[in-house]
């Protein structure tokens, strides 16, 4: 900022149109969002702002724009129905809710979510409200959330395949789009991964390595990734002449993992292979092995999925299935800010492919 600035106090529009060489309403249609504004001005106009160290009234735009700049970014999941625990608010508020927010953060995931939505954000001037869901009333707060227009819509990652939340945001007309495929059809749009492609990609590495005593730890069943995951792990068994594989149904978790890996060891003691629905449960799976004298990939190869940073702590280092969460929030964001731009834009769904990261446990 230049002395003369400086000593004028807080820069203003007429400060940035200066600096531009443009008018004073283009700033203002530019720092408001207005969509018709050749890129050139706009460019110009940001770097004046940058120049300057100009700071938009927020209070002042939200009256013009009737926009908060701040989008929900809301984790949720089945948890606790009226007439269940419901009945001590206590109970609700400090037992279910505090395990769901315990979980969320043990999870690599969730915090890749955050990094894509908050990369995707910041330089268009908005940010993320984190709220959970873990309760009917939890749910009830996001959507009078939301309708009190304290956020301008919701980037939505659902836990559970019975998830309420999807539904009573479209049934109530407000803006949203989800990361994952809905269990049961919703007006909402959605990014997600081709699952069963990515499981694919698992089964014909573990193949390829001559493992043919092959079992998986699938993810749980009720969740679409889960089921889609088995089911392109077990179609890729079967066309190459493996009609039985063994499974043990995780939870996503290391301590799933270590479970269901004990389990098959029990069941199995003679596998090579073990295809595990994503990281955490793979690095559970790893430490049982290793516990067990199992080498691996020497006696046992073992593949992931996601690649997070459950990948790169575990030893060795885990071949995994990539999904890029990181730009799957960033679009999943993207869609959000172009259904507020365009409120009758039609529902739709962008699908990412999976990739293959041979490391060295397979």
């Amino acid at each position: 900022m230049t002395d003369d600035l400086r000593s004028a106090g807080a820069p203003t529009l007429e400060d940035v149109a200066r600096a531009a060489g443009v008018s004073r309403a283009t700033v203002s249609r530019v720092v408001n969002g207005v969509r018709n504004v050749d890129p050139v001005i706009q460019e110009a106009v940001r770097r004046a702002v940058s120049v300057t160290g100009y700071t938009p009234n927020r209070a002042a735009r939200s009256l013009v724009t009737r926009r908060a700049d701040a989008v929900a970014l809301v984790v949720s999941g089945a948890g606790v129905e009226p007439g269940a625990a419901e009945e001590s608010e206590d109970t609700t508020a400090s037992g279910d809710g505090s395990s769901f927010t315990a979980q969320v953060f043990a999870d690599p995931f969730f915090g890749r979510v955050v990094t894509g939505v908050v990369n995707y954000l910041r330089p268009r001037g908005m940010h993320p409200v984190l709220m959970f869901a873990e309760s009917s009333r939890a749910r009830e707060d996001v959507v009078a959330y939301l309708r009190q227009g304290r956020a301008d819509g919701a980037l939505v990652v659902s836990t559970h395949a019975e998830d309420p939340l999807p539904a009573l945001i479209a049934e109530a007309g407000l803006a949203a789009v989800l990361f994952a495929r809905p269990a049961r059809p919703v007006p909402v749009s959605y990014v997600d991964l081709a699952h069963q492609d990515g499981a694919r990609l698992a089964a014909e590495h573990l193949l390829g390595r001559d493992c043919r005593r092959i079992a998986t730890i699938s993810g749980p069943l009720d969740v679409p990734a889960g089921q889609a995951r088995l089911t392109g792990f077990r179609d890729t068994m079967a066309r190459h002449g493996y009609p039985y594989i063994p499974i043990v149904e995780g939870q996503f978790t290391q301590e799933s993992g270590e479970a269901a890996m004990e389990r098959l060891l029990a069941e199995h003691p003679d596998l090579d292979g073990v295809f595990a629905a994503n990281d955490l449960m793979a690095l559970g799976a790893c430490h049982v092995l290793r516990e067990r004298g199992r080498s691996v990939p020497g006696d046992v190869a073992v593949v992931g999925f996601d690649d997070s940073s459950a990948a790169l702590t575990c030893r060795p280092p885990l071949t995994t299935v990539r999904q890029p969460v990181e730009g799957m929030a960033a679009e999943m964001t993207r869609l959000l800010l172009d259904r507020l731009s365009r409120p009758d834009g039609p529902v739709t769904s962008v699908i990412f492919e999976p990739e293959l990261v041979v490391r060295g446990s397979a």
